[in-house]
């Protein structure tokens, strides 16, 4: 386990210095950014060449920037000379608070749905499930945010409109864990139409396919009760790709958190860069695509440990057996396991 570990760290940090330098060189290095920075600046030029350290070779740059990056300075603002560091400290909590709980409740929602549409095919529950599926699907993040903002909060007047309280601020006239629920709701159930929409679908082919697998039906032959077979055969497995699809998802949550801060006038990092990018203020854009790339690296490294916990095999397999295994284990990876965890039972 703890070589898959440090295998993993390895590999996050080389990502990380891949994206950080594609991206220092697409946005300081490049002469048309240079040239926009320098002219569209209220400070002298001079100021600029110093902020952006352009006028020694590329890899000293992107050394120099690394080094800052990693003791925590990411640069000043071009609009205000404010520190970008300070800037995504206010800006980030907004968004991780905003992609977390709206993770914690479609994932609340989706996998009991998912489930019980699974156990009643045709019926009711499942029809109307899949319906809702397809709204979900079809429909994009600012239109189910205007249309939960129109009908929840100005015709029914059951959540605010927008705004954003403080949570461990309670002093001000908008602060405090109640507060701050309060204004996240519709954010969260914005986040909550759209993503469980995916995970239902998917839950929902899995615990089919699950269930028709012969060690499911082995499990019942020996006489083991429908909530065991349940537990501990169809939705340890159905649950994997589940793990390894939230781990993605998560990027794009991040990507979809603009349209939702827009709606909901929530200072994320989704509004700031989306300010940044009208100004043109190249290092608050830079500290918002670091930090992003961080967390999102982070997240992924968490959901390839959890996923190494629910089956053990993944952190067992080396790269090139896991390649050379890839066009034989792509039907059978749901039931492959689970009938050997049945035979071992």
């Amino acid at each position: 386990m703890l070589a898959y570990v440090v295998r993993r760290i390895l590999w996050a940090g080389v990502l990380f210095l891949a994206i950080t330098a594609v991206t220092y060189i697409l946005f300081f290095v490049l002469p048309v950014q240079k040239q926009q920075a320098v002219r569209r600046t209220e400070f002298a030029a001079t100021d600029v060449r110093h902020d952006l350290n352009i006028n020694g070779p590329v890899y000293s740059e992107y050394a120099k920037f690394l080094s800052r990056t990693i003791h925590g300075n990411l640069g000043h603002s071009f609009v205000d000379r404010q520190s970008v560091t300070t800037i995504v400290k206010d800006a980030a909590p907004v968004t991780a608070w905003l992609v977390l709980g709206g993770a914690f409740f479609w994932l609340l929602i989706a996998i009991p749905v998912g489930v019980l549409s699974a156990l009643r095919p045709r019926s009711v529950l499942d029809r109307i499930t899949m319906t809702g599926v397809l709204i979900g699907i079809s429909a994009h993040p600012l239109w189910i945010g205007l249309m939960l903002s129109y009908f929840l909060g100005f015709r029914l007047h059951a959540v605010p409109l927008g705004g954003y309280c403080d949570l461990i601020n309670p002093s001000t006239t908008c602060g405090g864990p109640v507060q701050w629920a309060y204004h996240m709701l519709l954010p969260w159930l914005t986040f909550t139409i759209l993503f469980a929409a995916l995970y239902v679908r998917m839950i929902r082919a899995n615990v089919l396919e699950i269930l028709d697998a012969d060690y499911v039906q082995t499990a019942r032959a020996k006489g083991a009760s429908p909530w065991r077979v349940l537990r501990s055969h169809v939705l340890r497995n159905a649950l994997l790709p589940v793990v390894t699809m939230l781990g993605m998802d998560m990027g794009v949550a991040f990507g979809g958190a603009v349209f939702v801060e827009t709606v909901f006038g929530l200072p994320g990092l989704g509004a700031t860069a989306v300010t940044s990018l009208r100004q043109q203020d190249l290092p608050t854009i830079m500290g918002i695509v670091v930090w992003s790339t961080l967390a999102i690296l982070t997240f992924n490294l968490l959901v390839d440990l959890v996923y190494a916990a629910i089956d053990p095999r993944v952190q067992l397999v080396k790269p090139k057996e896991r390649a050379a295994s890839a066009p034989t284990a792509q039907a059978p990876s749901t039931t492959q396991p689970a009938t050997q965890s049945a035979g071992g039972r």
